[in-house]
């Protein structure tokens, strides 16, 4: 059975650093949602850490967010030792 994400037609983008892996994601809020890029060490349990990207930017749909975090994740150098993005 395919996962939510391909219901929707839609696979969510993932990147592979030295420590950690990167995600697409989309954060819901007030007025819409934000592109976001969530973080979590590699083998690690728990919750991921969630970066808002494109401040000042609110898209009307779930999936329109995460399109846009889809192509900044592209853009992403690196995950630092601290799990910040690295431009």
């Amino acid at each position: 059975m395919p996962g939510f994400d391909q219901w929707l037609g839609h696979t969510m983008a993932r990147r592979e650093f030295q420590h950690f892996e990167a995600v697409s994601a989309a954060v819901p809020g007030e007025g819409g949602y934000s592109a976001a890029i969530a973080v979590k060490e590699l083998g690690a349990g728990g919750a991921p850490r969630f970066h808002k990207i494109l401040p000042g930017s609110t898209f009307s749909t779930a999936m329109s967010a995460d399109q846009a975090a889809c192509d900044e994740l592209a853009r992403l150098a690196d995950v630092d030792a601290d799990g910040e993005l690295v431009w």
